[in-house]
């Protein structure tokens, strides 16, 4: 890969991985509107692991309160707050996880062609809007409970396939479940963290077995590069997302579906 695709591949994570819009679906379509070759699985997981440290020096309290929260579980606490939320989280986890591991390969091999991207992006992207229309909005994150954190799991795992988009689909359960729209995002970007670090994990083991060369500065350079878009994306989301809503990013995925059956199709 060149210098320019690393870094523009990278901003484009770092962009769209917390943004409802779908990182894996850019990740998909924009080689093929610029004629480059498939950037690779292992420079998938190099800028979603940017994507992973930029959401965790962001939300570094809550993690630490969750932390704590799992060490309380573990001596017989499992009724404050940040034991009911390492709860929710785990348990929020597990649908993705498992979906991944049984339906991962499958889907990386059927499900990145054009025609999907785009469905899922509009379909999903109405459904945004639904959402963030109806949702009472009236819940905050500490009343997310084990039922709640399930759902929006199951909702995380449909992510799987590309243009779905993880935080636009577990955002929109959040809303739907009437949790307001800033802690409907939290929520979502804190449900990231443990899947992100088990895909990357996963793959970084793959990587480093694996007989082939690796470019690892390349990929430390994507990773750099991801981490600090993506740490600028969610500082906008947080701050503005209660005043602009979901509607602006649910006609982006419109148009965005549109283009890419026009153009691509």
């Amino acid at each position: 890969m060149s210098l320019l695709q690393i870094i523009v591949l990278a901003i484009v994570q770092g962009l769209t991985e917390f943004l409802p819009i779908s990182s894996s679906g850019h990740l998909v379509l924009v080689p093929r509107f610029l004629d480059w070759g498939d950037q690779g699985l292992e420079f998938d997981v190099a800028v979603h692991f940017g994507s992973l440290l930029a959401v965790c020096v962001y939300f570094r309290r809550d993690i630490a309160s969750i932390f704590e929260g799992s060490l309380e579980i573990l001596h017989g606490q499992t009724q404050t707050i940040n034991s009911r939320m390492a709860l929710a989280l785990a348990l929020g986890t597990i649908p993705a996880a498992a979906a991944g591991l049984l339906l991962g390969g499958w889907i990386e091999e059927h499900l990145r062609s054009p025609v999907i991207v785009a469905s899922t992006l509009a379909g999903y992207g109405v459904l945004l809007a639904v959402a963030d229309r109806i949702g009472r909005k009236e819940r905050v994150i500490v009343d997310v409970g084990l039922k709640d954190a399930l759902w929006i799991g199951i909702a995380q795992a449909l992510a799987l396939v590309p243009g779905t988009s993880r935080s636009g689909i577990t955002i929109t359960a959040g809303l739907f479940l009437g949790l307001s729209r800033q802690d409907a995002a939290r929520f979502s970007f804190l449900l990231a963290v443990p899947v992100i670090l088990l895909a990357a994990i996963y793959e970084f083991g793959k990587l480093v077995m694996s007989p082939a060369a690796v470019a690892w500065g390349d990929l430390a350079l994507a990773a750099t590069v991801s981490a600090i878009v993506a740490y600028l994306s969610i500082e906008f989301f947080m701050r503005f997302v209660n005043r602009i809503g979901m509607l602006p990013f649910a006609i982006y995925r419109l148009l965005l579906a549109a283009v890419i059956l026009y153009v691509l199709v």
